[in-house]
């Protein structure tokens, strides 16, 4: 990068993410509840009649387009054999069966280590241990490394994230509405390669946060929250500008990201967010055209 980076503003305020419908069954590291004001901006403005998430996670984003009528249809694709599992358990006729798996199981300690000490004999069986890992561990990581939670919010412990009754019915609700969806267990950038020529699809493009060192010779986060944290990004900044259909990626704020958006010639803002730590933070969202994008949120926009 030469020359002086022109500081990018800082727009909208930090949402609250209590305001927003809980879908997911995934407590996920990076997650974009936050960001769901913004995903219903632009998909109402838009009007895609199918969305890509090409990296789904804990796929916040494809439920709610779904689930308040913002898409026809969601396609979700993860190369994570364990987020995976989930997805294609709940989406592919399982969801019931993992639903009274949850409200079953008697989470303490013992039965959580024996849980995780097992290989599972089946998906279904993988998808409820990934839903075990992810509720028990620090921050819902599940990467190699992450540990058990230990004293958990407030001294609450192991159980802090586990609530059974509401997980079963998030994984219900997300089973019933299965027709709407389509799951595929793959490289996301593939998929998008798959549909660039519809114009009535949009794509949203949420990559693991970027890898390496800072400046200062820290880790970022991507190496330590992901098991596939290595994304070739100018790869997929080239596929996401091929694409007819419209694109939203979100990002962290570096120098290298802001480069690569540069030379597609997308727009960029630079927008509050707030982790999971209440610590204040900012993103970035990148397009070709952000023009739909209102510093001021609606009542509606809000509360759908």
């Amino acid at each position: 990068m030469t020359g002086r980076q022109r500081p990018i503003p800082l727009c909208g305020g930090i949402v609250n993410i209590s305001t927003i419908p809980q879908r997911s069954p995934f407590r996920y590291p990076g997650g974009k509840t936050w960001l769901i004001p913004r995903i219903r901006q632009w998909l109402r403005y838009r009007r895609p009649s199918v969305l890509v998430e090409p990296f789904t996670g804990g796929g916040i984003v494809g439920l709610t387009a779904v689930f308040e009528g913002l898409v026809d249809h969601t396609i979700f694709a993860e190369i994570d054999d364990e987020v995976a599992a989930v997805w294609s358990t709940i989406l592919e006729g399982g969801s019931e069966w993992l639903a009274g798996r949850i409200l079953s199981f008697d989470l303490n300690i013992d039965n959580v280590r024996d849980l995780l000490l097992r290989t599972p004999c089946d998906t279904a069986e993988k998808a409820f241990q990934t839903i075990v890992r992810n509720r028990t561990h620090h921050g819902g990581i599940l990467a190699p490394g992450s540990s058990l939670t230990k004293r958990g919010e407030n001294g609450k412990g192991l159980g802090q994230r586990w609530y059974a009754k509401t997980l079963a019915q998030r994984v219900r609700a997300i089973g019933s509405q299965r027709h709407r969806f389509t799951f595929l267990h793959g490289d996301g950038i593939e998929v998008m390669k798959s549909h660039a020529t519809d114009p009535q699809t949009a794509f949203f493009i949420d990559p693991p946060y970027t890898a390496g060192t800072t400046e200062d010779g820290s880790k970022r986060a991507g190496s330590r929250l992901y098991r596939h944290h290595e994304v070739d990004h100018k790869h997929l900044f080239a596929v996401a500008c091929n694409s007819v259909g419209d694109v939203l990626l979100t990002y962290d704020d570096t120098p290298e990201i802001r480069e690569i958006a540069n030379l597609h010639t997308f727009v960029v803002k630079r927008v509050a967010m707030q982790n999971t730590h209440n610590t204040k933070l900012s993103e970035l969202l990148i397009g070709r055209d952000l023009s739909w994008f209102r510093p001021s949120l609606t009542q509606q926009e809000f509360f759908s």
